[in-house]
């Protein structure tokens, strides 16, 4: 089973150890560097703030992205917070539950492609729905790296990404897109809650799901209510609903 993370806009002011190294899946150290070398460029331009889609009050973030090649880092488990990574609670999964996060969890990201939690990388501000020279939009960029290294993962693909993620690879009917309601409508805030609870859960099972049903069965189990449909056509995903109060 793969679990698939949005990254978070929060992340840990900085980091304590050694510069970057190596990254899991290796075959991507190319493009990483291509679009760590623009971001650096861009965030050195004048109009950086624009370029990167950042307000006033973030312009600190652009020394940050500056300095990246040489930046302490530490593992993606401790450099994402806010709501999601807060209810998935990553630092405090021990034993099992923690061997599965380490196998199971990937963590889209605009600047890494994805990462595993263990991946030690600094603090950084860039968002997948970026256009970055001269890179352009960086769903588009990632989606044929990502596609060469994942399409080769196998077992069930639970999506708990927001959109602006989930363009930069499409695993296709093996697939469960999650999304969460409250009274019939989206909801962000709860959503992130939601999607990080379920991520907790999930790896908390001493049983894997293998399939959509078995999945929507585990969370009903685990008291969420779910309605599960298939892909509406072929190569999309199967989608589950969670129902909150």
């Amino acid at each position: 089973m793969l679990i698939l993370l949005p990254p978070s806009e929060g992340k840990a002011s900085e980091g304590d150890g050694p510069p970057l190294a190596e990254l899991s899946f290796p075959a991507l150290e190319r493009p990483r560097k291509r679009v760590l070398n623009a971001l650096v460029r861009a965030s050195k331009r004048r109009d950086a703030l624009d370029v990167l889609g950042l307000t006033p009050g973030l312009a600190g973030e652009l020394a940050k992205n500056a300095e990246l090649k040489t930046a302490p880092t530490l593992p993606a488990a401790d450099l994402y917070t806010g709501v999601l990574y807060d209810n998935l609670g990553l630092r405090s999964l021990e034993g099992d539950a923690r061997r599965r996060a380490e196998e199971s969890v990937l963590i889209f990201s605009g600047l890494w492609g994805v990462l595993r939690i263990t991946d030690r990388v600094p603090p950084y501000r860039l968002s997948m729905g970026v256009n970055l020279p001269p890179i352009g939009g960086l769903a588009a960029f990632w989606r044929p790296q990502l596609s060469k290294q994942l399409d080769r993962e196998s077992g069930l693909v639970v999506d708990l990404r927001s959109a602006t993620y989930a363009g930069a690879w499409q695993p296709g009917d093996r697939s469960v897109t999650v999304r969460v309601f409250r009274d019939g409508k989206v909801v962000s805030h709860m959503a992130k809650a939601t999607r990080g609870e379920i991520a907790r859960a999930l790896l908390l099972q001493d049983t894997t799901p293998s399939t959509p049903d078995e999945l929507a069965k585990l969370l009903t189990d685990l008291g969420h209510a779910v309605d599960l449909a298939p892909p509406t056509r072929p190569r999309r995903p199967w989608t589950l609903d969670v129902h909150t109060t």
